[in-house]
């Protein structure tokens, strides 16, 4: 965190918690400690009044029909009908679990936004604000921050709440890319971040 880090208004905040999923935290070599951390800023979150929203990716049959050849990540996924909607592996991690008036929002590709109906539920709530937590930095995190930041959000990274299957790649990241569009920050500086409503 930097003396220019803005403060938090919760009332206008989200702490989207994306792709964690059983599926894919499992491929992870220190899933215990960054559950247990990601956990601790949701319940964080929640005590300050800012709200929860959960993203997940998975597809129906006519997901995977609707998934065109010229697609290669996606294409190979649907060819092997991975990442099924009623697949244990694609249910959010119940350490992190949602609550009722949680936003869940269901995706097909790889960003939160683009395949979801996202945009208009946080219109809806009158939020401006993102804190990005996911799985992985590459992935989620790294096309939810390209396209928040086109569509003029205000956006924080929890550093510490992301993770990718190569650290040298989440460092470049988190150091080198994100802080252009973003505030990174840690879990940690969240409580002096968030302002009181």
């Amino acid at each position: 965190m930097t003396e220019t880090t803005p403060p938090i208004d919760p009332r206008h905040a989200i702490l989207l918690v994306m792709d964690y999923q059983v599926g894919i935290v499992q491929q992870l070599p220190d899933a215990a400690a960054l559950l247990a951390r990601t956990r601790a800023a949701i319940e964080l979150a929640r005590s300050h009044g800012v709200a929860i929203g959960y993203v997940r990716v998975a597809f129906t049959e006519a997901d995977y029909r609707a998934v065109p050849a010229t697609n290669k990540a996606f294409a190979a996924l649907a060819a092997g009908h991975r990442m099924d909607d009623a697949a244990p592996e694609t249910a959010i991690h119940a350490t992190v679990a949602p609550e009722p008036g949680d936003i869940i929002v269901r995706k097909t590709r790889v960003g939160a936004f683009s395949t979801t109906d996202l945009p208009a539920q946080l219109r809806a709530r009158q939020i401006d604000t993102l804190l990005l937590a996911g799985i992985s930095t590459s992935g989620v995190v790294l096309s939810t921050v390209r396209d928040a930041a086109d569509r003029d959000y205000r956006l924080y990274v929890l550093e510490d709440g992301c993770a990718d299957r190569d650290p040298d790649v989440h460092a470049c990241l988190v150091r080198q890319v994100f802080p252009r569009q973003a505030f990174v920050i840690t879990i940690a500086d969240l409580s002096g971040l968030l302002v009181r409503a």
